[in-house]
């Protein structure tokens, strides 16, 4: 065993010496005091809090037990996992089910590799210190995100209208052509979203860095690359987990264009509208409210999966830089 011993002067030292020579004072090193848990930020919290748990927690919980009840003898009863498994295997309803969810996936799609990519590319042009107007073409472009959709849905409509719109073959009209085009009808909407927070990540890379890669030789191209895009690469996930939690959700473009047939012959059909007409009831199918938490209930495990995803896949393989 090692033993410490503090240095000093020798013990056959002079006395002289042994009063002049310097004594080491060891002093503890100060614990930082724990903050105090300040109360009145419950002033602020509580409210949010509680409005969020009602309007979003209390009825996601509500219908994922109501998805496990169904009517028997005109009495709700529980009933288990009966719901999931009528819905999965029907005939019927499994090949409802499973074309929406594939309809959902084309949608997220088409936003994924469409939508985000050229809010990027939007963004890199906006940050450019050499582009004139920028504010300019910054507020136009985000302008038709703040339209309702119903406006959205109608301008496009007569857009796309064979008869006195601009194209002459109708793409809302054909099985092929109908989900693809609602898809960019959406993008051109929302675009302005993606854009925005590319926009922000730009413009907050220090000038330092940029004029050292200029320095180096690097042209704007290989600037972008190597410099701008792995800055931006965190909120190109956080993007993509919006998109897809939005995608996953949407109902009202499709609804307001098609309708909750969603056709033509079921070809734009998504989760929304699927839980639409499962809940509600359109024409001669009769709701049900059961058999539609049970829809409601697939479509958070779908959400939850992709954002799992995102944060165990994703965002533990991305480096993150403090700009």
């Amino acid at each position: 065993m090692s033993h410490t011993q503090a240095s000093g002067p020798p013990d056959d030292a002079p006395a002289d010496v042994v009063e002049s020579a310097p004594t080491a004072v060891v002093r503890p090193v100060p614990r930082r005091p724990r903050q105090r848990f300040r109360p009145h930020l419950l002033v602020f919290l509580l409210p949010a809090a509680a409005v969020y748990t009602i309007f979003m927690v209390y009825p996601l919980i509500d219908s994922m037990r109501l998805s496990l009840y169904a009517p028997v003898d005109g009495v709700r009863a529980f009933v288990g996992l009966d719901n999931f498994v009528h819905l999965l295997t029907d005939d019927l309803l499994s090949a409802r089910f499973w074309n929406a969810v594939w309809n959902n996936l084309v949608f997220f799609a088409v936003h994924f590799f469409v939508q985000n990519p050229i809010g990027l590319l939007l963004a890199a042009l906006l940050s450019s210190a050499t582009l004139k107007g920028r504010s300019v073409y910054r507020t136009l472009l985000f302008i038709p995100t703040t339209l309702s959709v119903v406006i959205v849905g109608f301008i496009w409509q007569l857009v796309l209208n064979p008869i006195w719109g601009l194209v002459e073959t109708p793409l809302l009209g054909q099985s092929s052509t109908a989900l693809i085009t609602l898809s960019l009808m959406s993008v051109w909407q929302y675009i302005g979203i993606p854009m925005i927070l590319f926009y922000a990540v730009l413009i907050a890379i220090p000038d330092e860095l940029l004029e050292a890669a200029k320095v180096d030789g690097a042209n704007g191209w290989q600037t972008f690359w190597r410099v701008k895009f792995p800055l931006v690469l965190p909120t190109i996930g956080i993007v993509s987990v919006i998109t897809y939690v939005a995608n996953m959700n949407a109902f009202d473009l499709i609804y307001t264009v098609k309708g909750a047939l969603a056709g033509p012959d079921f070809s734009t059909d998504i989760m929304g509208t699927l839980f639409f007409r499962t809940f509600f009831g359109f024409q001669l199918q009769r709701g049900s409210s059961t058999m539609g938490a049970t829809v409601a209930t697939l479509m958070f495990l779908l959400i939850l999966a992709g954002v799992l995803l995102y944060f165990f896949v994703w965002q533990r393989r991305v480096e993150h830089y403090e700009l």
